[in-house]
């Protein structure tokens, strides 16, 4: 098969996979160096989707052969799809060569199984370690790692990858036996068990360093030799020279595949985050796939459900919800109709008006329409003056969305007394459902 044809099948299958995010790299500067690919000097350009979305990484699948048949997934042992592999040479080579042309900034390399779990881990490792010391490759690396691979592999893989990740896939372990039988939820967080322990460690071993640096700036450079780096390391130590996964890692969680609610979605991202340290999970809407099995839904979840999830995963993480605050007992599912955070305070509105000039940080973050920035800058303006509607304005703020939830020195919503329902037909006005914005 050509390249060309191989490309086509594998970004292709690749599509699926939503944990592809380029935050949280380190600055590799290749000013002054023979590396190549530094995400962060002159060089990158963008490409981008029919749809808008900015696209700066390689993203394929090293194949789409998988010994597993997750019910799920379009390329499942039993799938009736086109089939194609790269060779790592063929991976490397592709992404050198996209980048010399300014198409991409780095690289996001998934796959199916083929033959076991380790061979494919050892062939994922194969790129990003040809990548970065045949080539000097400084640019982005993101690579999916599988749990059931050899914990040695998956050290390895953090050693060279900016960010690792490993799908949990579905939120509860009675789903993932129903519909991919062959995974293993405890193995699957028992990695990133060993992924959390292994990012923590080089982050202090980092710190470590840099403040003996800083103690001593005037001391000659022979002073301060440097480990030589292992290539293959024992898991859990700290390296000399090499950062494990800077970018840290995260994980992908199909919605709309089996039975569960949003409050257990959250419930178990609430879990990941707290117990792994993850940068992030993504949400994936269930997609219909050809050739069906029986024990998928018969269509796929409105897209909205998707993207409400992000919003309410965003309220746990800087806003300081809870997350029975924002899917109470008794109602499991969030409002399609608006976001997660103008749902809950159309559900307290004892909390409301508060304030814009006496009101904590914690009380402006539950303001339908104020974000993090917007309360720093409310925050910092207030110190000079008592703020009105009108310097709401200059700090850019969308002043419909929040003042029904405000006082100002010269405003007092009118409709203080206004029924939840009311309010809720008020913002989204008379036309068709309305996102309220979150930040």
């Amino acid at each position: 098969m050509k390249l060309l044809q191989k490309l086509a099948i594998l970004a292709d299958a690749a599509k699926y996979d939503a944990s592809c995010a380029s935050s949280g790299s380190i600055k590799r500067d290749s000013l002054g160096s023979k590396g190549i690919g530094s995400t962060t000097s002159m060089g990158i350009c963008h490409s981008y989707a029919p749809d808008g979305r900015c696209i700066s990484l390689l993203k394929i699948l090293l194949t789409n052969v998988c010994i597993y048949d997750c019910a799920y997934c379009i390329n499942r042992l039993s799938s009736n799809v086109a089939r194609a592999r790269f060779s790592p040479d063929e991976v490397v080579n592709l992404t050198l060569d996209f980048y010399r042309r300014n198409y991409i900034e780095g690289l996001f390399l998934s796959s199916g199984i083929i033959r076991n779990p380790d061979y494919t881990m050892e062939q994922l490792v194969t790129v990003a370690r040809t990548l970065r010391e045949t080539h000097q490759f400084n640019g982005y690396i993101h690579l999916k790692t599988i749990p059931d691979a050899d914990p040695r592999l998956i050290h390895e893989a953090g050693l060279y990858a900016d960010r690792l990740s490993i799908n949990i896939e579905l939120p509860t372990e009675a789903g993932l036996k129903t519909l991919a039988p062959e995974k293993d939820t405890r193995a699957i967080e028992s990695s990133m068990l060993r992924l959390r322990s292994g990012i923590e460690e080089s982050r202090a071993y980092r710190k470590q360093l840099t403040g003996k640096s800083r103690r001593s700036t005037l001391a000659p450079v022979s002073a301060h030799p440097t480990a030589p780096v292992a290539s293959r390391a024992q898991p859990g130590k700290p390296h000399a020279g090499r950062h494990f996964a800077p970018g840290g890692q995260s994980t992908q969680m199909i919605v709309g595949a089996d039975d569960a609610d949003d409050l257990t979605i959250l419930r178990k991202s609430h879990q990941l985050y707290d117990h792994y340290g993850l940068r992030r999970v993504y949400y994936s809407a269930f997609s219909p796939i050809p050739d069906p099995s029986h024990r998928l839904p018969a269509k796929a979840p409105p897209l909205v459900r998707e993207h409400r999830l992000y919003q309410a995963d965003w309220l746990l993480r800087f806003y300081g919800f809870s997350v029975n605050e924002i899917a109470p007992d008794g109602q499991p599912m969030l409002d399609l109709d608006i976001d997660p955070k103008l749902a809950w305070a159309l559900r307290h509105r004892e909390c409301f008006p508060v304030d814009i000039n006496r009101a904590s940080k914690e009380q402006l973050l539950r303001v339908p329409g104020l974000g993090p920035r917007n309360v720093a800058r409310i925050l910092s303006s207030r110190r000079h003056n008592r703020l009105r509607l009108q310097d709401l304005a200059r700090l850019r703020l969308s002043l419909p969305k929040i003042k029904p939830f405000i006082v100002a020195l010269d405003h007092k919503p009118q409709h203080s007394g206004m029924e939840s329902p009311a309010l809720k037909r008020q913002l989204m006005g008379d036309s068709a459902p309305i996102q309220g914005s979150l930040f």
